[in-house]
């Protein structure tokens, strides 16, 4: 099998987004009088659509979780987003896939709009074809369409070569739900459990490792 097209989540596969992310859910639950006094308590919130977290976990409404989504953007716009930082070995193997002559692809559950302006700000927008993501709406948030718009925009048909690279059991599922392959990362915010159960193919623990997989090399100079 030789795989042509690689997609990446971005939180917890691309960057350690924990700080940012669990700063701006407290923020927002604050507005409730819910504040978590330890905000890593919150790290469930990572990786999954942040709507449908804050109205599971949170126990609050449909118009409750709209207004909760508005109060995290707050923060989240002028400080969170950049309370993040690349995970150390991704660059390099985002550069060694572009020089095999991968198609890389990065599929985010966060909004685009935030997506490419932290691919700007931490420099590795020059590794991808396409950046997707979900709208500021709300919408698009589930991972399967979020790698269906991403695969339908670089017009790529062949499943049996894509493969979708994540830390969580959502991109494990969207991965399988669209029958193409799926690595779940094990220095992200997911568990090697949480991965199995979601039935990933290869699971591993570092950048290099999915390089190996991958049959690239790593340039290290």
């Amino acid at each position: 099998m030789e795989i042509k097209t690689v997609l990446f989540d971005l939180d917890g596969t691309l960057t350690d987004s924990g700080t940012g992310i669990t700063n701006s859910v407290n923020y927002a639950l604050k507005k409730y009088g819910m504040e978590v006094e330890n905000p890593s308590k919150l790290r469930h919130f990572i990786g999954p659509p942040l709507k449908e977290q804050l109205r599971v976990h949170c126990g609050i409404s449909e118009e409750e979780s709209n207004q909760a989504v508005a109060y995290y953007r707050e923060y989240y716009t002028e400080k969170g987003i950049f309370e993040n930082e690349v995970y150390e070995g991704i660059p390099e193997l985002l550069q060694a896939l572009k020089s095999a002559g991968k198609t890389v692809i990065m599929a985010t559950s966060k909004p685009e709009k935030y997506a490419k302006i932290i691919a700007d700000h931490f420099n590795i927008s020059q590794y991808f074809d396409f950046i997707g993501g979900s709208l500021m709406d709300g919408t698009r948030t589930k991972k399967s369409e979020v790698i269906e718009y991403a695969l339908k925009e670089c017009k790529i048909q062949d499943r049996e070569s894509t493969l979708m690279i994540g830390d969580r059991r959502y991109d494990i599922q969207g991965a399988k739900e669209l029958n193409i392959h799926s690595m779940g990362v094990l220095y992200g915010y997911g568990t090697r459990e949480e991965l199995e159960s979601a039935g990933a193919d290869i699971i591993i623990k570092t950048p290099g490792e999915a390089a190996g997989y991958l049959n690239i090399s790593i340039n290290k100079s």
